[in-house]
């Protein structure tokens, strides 16, 4: 090799190590610039507060974001992976469980199923005295002729839920739960077989989702309300199986 090309292999080496060199310390002064995240389950349910609240809480005003505390831990796994494997439609929530690994969604179900927060109430459309009449008798007693079961039936004798997989209704805004049976009626939201939501949400008429969400919405909440005990009542429908445990869904 004559010298002028050791000169310019050289001038090239040169280069090439002042670029790594340059690489590295930009590395290290990005990294030490970069703030510091704690590990903590607080930092990593942030995107899950910024919408439901700090605890969990919900946002009665918005009327969409329900609430996450003191729901059973079994419910909010479920959903979590309904969000992940698609059953579940609406793009923030598909998007923040994408990569969560099985382990990583039970740890934030268990987390705010811990929280004990007061409940707020959230506005009630105006309804006639009639359509309450009929959304009481469907949250107590149900439609036999219809083949519809009473929210009490699966839902706990105060509609507050039973553990470790079935949410409680009261205390959820109107417009969460008529966008949710509508949701089960045009299939943007399901979960592993059976479904029975969707088979009870498609046997009501849009009037009668409007009088069961304005009744379970503006009903007194009861002193206790957390979910009732697991085995204190044999639900006629089982939703939202979870591996061996089974649950439904609102």
């Amino acid at each position: 090799m004559n010298t002028t090309a050791q000169q310019c292999q050289a001038r090239r080496v040169f280069a090439a190590l002042l670029w790594f060199a340059a690489a590295l310390v930009g590395t290290a002064t990005a990294q030490d610039a970069a703030p510091h995240v704690p590990d903590t389950i607080q930092q990593r349910i942030a995107s899950c507060t910024a919408c439901h609240g700090a605890h969990g809480e919900g946002t009665p005003d918005s009327g969409f974001f329900p609430r996450l505390a003191g729901k059973p831990a079994g419910y909010l796994a479920r959903q979590l992976q309904d969000f992940q494997d698609g059953l579940r439609k609406y793009g923030p929530m598909e998007y923040t469980v994408r990569h969560l690994s099985p382990a990583y969604m039970q740890e934030i179900a268990q987390y705010f199923a811990a929280q004990e927060v007061p409940y707020q109430r959230s506005p009630v459309p105006r309804t006639s005295a009639d359509a309450l009449k009929r959304g009481e008798e469907l949250a107590l007693h149900g439609d036999a002729a219809r083949q519809i079961p009473a929210c009490v039936a699966c839902h706990g004798t105060q509609l507050t839920g039973v553990q470790p997989n079935v949410p409680g209704l009261v205390g959820l805004p109107y417009d969460y739960l008529s966008s949710q049976l509508g949701s089960w009626r045009t299939k943007t939201r399901a979960t592993v077989a059976p479904d029975c939501m969707a088979e009870v949400a498609n046997r009501l008429s849009e009037s009668d989702i409007s009088a069961v969400s304005a009744w379970l919405a503006g009903r007194e909440l009861p002193g206790d309300m957390h979910a009732q005990a697991e085995g204190t009542i044999t639900p006629p429908l089982h939703c939202g199986v979870l591996g061996d445990s089974k649950g439904n869904g609102a």
